[in-house]
């Protein structure tokens, strides 16, 4: 099958999991992937792909109901035969200050804001990240965390139902929101790695001593403070990798460690370091992993892999400008 025989399977499945008014909805899409600017909605009607009168842009956002679950297994067959499949979730935040009537609007953080929240809507999102050093991801669910969820439940049932597709070994990477024992303990039945960025005030444990007899025995050992380097052992494994764009990089493992709520999840944290400093002389900031689950990576793998994880970072700028494949995002944002 050539690309572009593909290409248009694809399209024709789509077309077909559109559910009501699909297609008008399938003449929509095409008008937004094809228009560089749109001031409202009605911009995209003058669209050549739209074939149809300005007020069926409203009605097929009115009338479409998209099967999410079939959408998403249908994207689940792009995935080639891999070693892996990496995985990626994030959640940000949508500013809308002034949709006063909109459905499950509340504050939600956001680093760019001058109070660090913004009034307005949290997605969370779950996309396949391609092999290579590739800027785009594949967006399998999308969805808006309502009231009565929380970033890391909704994204805990993203996982799991996504996985369920997935007849291969996944790695799922995430940021230091999902860092924590909450996350851990809510994915432990999942059958997938975690790999997460952690915050340098975290504080691990280690193995607890031998029970002694006497008494309830103990669940932690010694404490492993992030940002003390005084409690730190010895690593467990140490690489450096000669990066050609990085330069020298080390990479030094721990072992065995837990969370204090979460004791019987196992994981190990990972210290990556630029042993080159930077222009002003200045040495560069760790990055600190924590890995959760088979450990099928070598070392000098690991820190690359996460790297990928912002390819779902530009998926989302590419969200805001309205420049998607995923129908239900954009029924989303149109209704905004």
């Amino acid at each position: 099958m050539t690309k572009y025989n593909r290409y248009t399977r694809f399209r024709q499945d789509t077309y077909q999991l559109l559910g009501n008014a699909k297609d008008a909805t399938f003449d929509l899409m095409d008008s937004i992937m094809t228009t560089r600017n749109a001031y409202c909605l009605g911009d995209l009607s003058l669209s050549p792909f739209f074939r149809r009168k300005w007020h069926s842009t409203y009605e097929a956002l009115e009338d479409c109901r998209p099967n999410r679950n079939q959408l998403m297994k249908r994207y689940v067959q792009e995935i080639p035969e891999l070693e892996y499949v990496l995985l990626a979730i994030d959640h940000t935040a949508w500013e809308l200050k002034d949709a006063k009537t909109m459905k499950d609007r509340g504050y939600q953080h956001s680093a760019a804001s001058k109070n660090g929240t913004v009034l307005g809507q949290g997605p969370s999102t779950i996309v396949w990240l391609p092999e290579g050093e590739r800027s785009w991801a594949l967006p399998l669910r999308h969805e808006r965390i309502t009231s009565f969820e929380t970033p890391i439940s909704k994204a805990k049932w993203q996982l799991q139902e996504v996985c369920k597709t997935i007849q291969q070994k996944v790695l799922v990477v995430l940021d230091c929101e999902y860092g924590n024992s909450s996350w851990v303990n809510q994915t432990a039945d999942i059958q997938a790695s975690k790999l997460m960025r952690i915050r340098s005030n975290c504080c691990l444990y280690g193995e607890p001593e031998a029970y002694g007899g006497k008494g309830r025995p103990k669940k932690h050992g010694r404490q492993f403070k992030i940002n003390d380097e005084s409690t730190w052992w010895p690593t467990d494994a140490t690489v450096e990798i000669n990066d050609p764009k990085l330069g020298l990089i080390r990479v030094s493992q721990w072992q065995q460690l837990h969370f204090k709520t979460a004791s019987q999840q196992k994981l190990s944290l990972i210290k990556v370091e630029r042993l080159n400093p930077k222009k002003t002389g200045e040495a560069h900031r760790p990055l600190w992993l924590i890995w959760v689950g088979e450990a099928f990576l070598s070392l000098e793998k690991v820190w690359s892999q996460y790297a990928r994880r912002f390819g779902v970072d530009h998926w989302y700028r590419f969200a805001l400008a309205k420049i998607t494949l995923d129908f239900t995002f954009f029924k989303y944002t149109c209704s905004m």
